[in-house]
């Protein structure tokens, strides 16, 4: 062999064809050719292989190649054999044989035809360090990975062969133990271990919710506005999405109309607004759901981190006859990259929860980092960093609301904050389609807030901007770039 090695072709030889071999061999290589299977300078197959791999003589194989290089699709290196050639020719012989662009599969369910209409949240740029104003990045800078690797080498030091084999399909015990305890003094619930389901991230969570509670056709009411992130599993389970509107005091649960089998609702911080639903308002969400018969799907996102508002108690701690299901998840609160969350059921449900996690073919997470996120929070560090980390949002709040008071002064208003990591800002005069395409150009992130809206007609000229990833320099220097992309959008 010299340098690289031979590609692998799929030519098929029909001997009842009436084109002979030499022929066919001829177009199966010119096709790959032309359609991307061998690229420009990729090493074709020996005459020898080709002969072989077919089942034909060498002088066939040799007169086909022959021809493709007299062509200019193929090229000969003397000692190295055939290769594809940098350029084709300009002008095909047969043009025709090309492959089409028209797509002839079947066609697609009407169900991911939905599901591709819902609206990504936001346009990352590349990646790299986070940058102004990214929605959903912690301070990941600040995340103590040192502690976590030593606990983590400690649990692979300890490994037993036991533990290397499949886990318990709700999750591990020691965190299922450690997330009740927390969630029971942070949260206000009333849970034990056995009602807790670890499962592989919040989306992963929302997925397995849909398919337990929903039959296709079935309604579900989410808040308008609200996060796609639920759409699209409510979608994806064929359910019929009804937006309830959301005021200043959260979720209008007396507006829900229609026949629902399920709610979901963010009453600890709504998203993306960010107001906490008001006690209230949250008795009134459980009656109207007890009436109508149905579930709640309660996704206590970010509730970790208040900013000076009191907190009230979760729809799971108010709840009195078994229809709330908690979403939890440690995204925000650890780090995104460990996709773990957890969902606390009624006892009556955990049963057909590890039933509906078996026939979709999903056993419990990892145990490796199951482990591990057990042991940083019976060790107290998970709560040490949460006070450390409530102290630092608080200073990057403080330093986004000074840096658009400076550099955008009324341009851009941003809506009190009570929790959470990103802020809603209004516009004025400004489109905020063009100032998210301004923004970008200057290496800056923000996302319109009509992204969050079923029914697009009802959305107000805003942005939500994320804090939490962005030191307060950074912030300063993201505000700088985003009032000359307001100005650049006005224009």
């Amino acid at each position: 062999m010299h340098g690289r090695s031979a590609l692998s072709l799929f030519i098929r030889i029909d001997p009842g064809s009436g084109a002979g071999l030499q022929q066919q061999i001829y177009d199966g290589v010119r096709r790959a050719i032309l359609q991307g299977a061998a690229a420009p300078g990729a090493r074709l197959p020996s005459s020898r292989s080709l002969a072989a791999d077919l089942g034909v003589s060498r002088t066939t194989a040799v007169l086909a190649l022959d021809q493709l290089v007299s062509e200019g699709y193929v090229t000969p290196r003397r000692g190295s054999g055939m290769f594809v050639a940098e350029e084709l020719p300009d002008d095909p012989l047969d043009p025709g044989s090309a492959p089409s662009t028209a797509p002839r599969h079947p066609p697609f369910s009407r169900r991911s035809t939905a599901l591709s209409a819902i609206p990504p949240p936001a346009r990352r740029l590349p990646a790299g360090p986070a940058r102004p104003f990214r929605i959903g990045t912690p301070a990941l800078e600040l995340f103590p990975v040192g502690l976590w690797s030593r606990l983590a080498s400690r649990r692979q030091r300890s490994l037993t062969a036991a533990q290397l084999d499949y886990g318990e399909p709700a999750g591990l015990p020691a965190l299922r133990e450690a997330i009740a305890a927390h969630v029971q003094a942070a949260r206000g619930t009333r849970c034990d271990a056995g009602q807790v389901h670890v499962v592989a991230g919040a989306q992963r969570a929302l997925d397995l919710v849909c398919r337990l509670l929903l039959d296709p056709g079935d309604e579900a009411w989410v808040e308008e506005p609200g996060y796609p992130g639920a759409w699209s599993a409510l979608l994806s389970a064929g359910a019929r999405i009804v937006p309830v509107p959301v005021d200043a005091e959260g979720i209008d649960a007396s507006a829900a109309a229609g026949r629902a089998r399920v709610f979901y609702v963010t009453p600890s911080h709504q998203f993306p607004l960010g107001m906490p639903t008001s006690l209230r308002r949250r008795l009134a969400l459980l009656k109207r759901a007890a009436d109508a018969g149905v579930w709640i799907v309660e996704d206590d996102y970010d509730s970790e981190f208040r900013h000076g508002a009191r907190p009230i108690p979760c729809l799971h701690g108010l709840d009195t006859d078994g229809r709330v299901i908690y979403l939890g998840s440690f995204s925000k609160s650890v780090f995104p990259a460990l996709r773990l969350g957890f969902l606390i059921v009624p006892p009556d449900l955990g049963e057909l929860l590890s039933a509906a996690r078996r026939s979709g073919a999903e056993l419990s997470p990892p145990f490796l980092e199951q482990a591990v996120l057990a042991d940083f929070i019976a060790g107290g560090h998970f709560e040490r960093h949460l006070r450390r980390m409530r102290t630092v949002y608080r200073e990057r709040l403080a330093a986004l609301s000074a840096a658009a008071e400076r550099f955008c002064g009324g341009a851009l208003r941003l809506r009190p904050v009570a929790t959470g990591l990103h802020a809603v800002a209004d516009l004025d005069g400004a489109d905020p389609e063009r100032v998210c395409e301004e923004a970008r150009k200057r290496g800056v992130e923000v996302t319109p807030l009509s992204s969050y809206y079923v029914e697009r007609s009802g959305a107000a000229g805003a942005l939500v901007l994320g804090f939490g990833a962005v030191r307060p320099e950074g912030i300063e220097r993201g505000m700088r770039q985003l009032a000359a992309a307001i100005e650049a959008a006005t224009r």
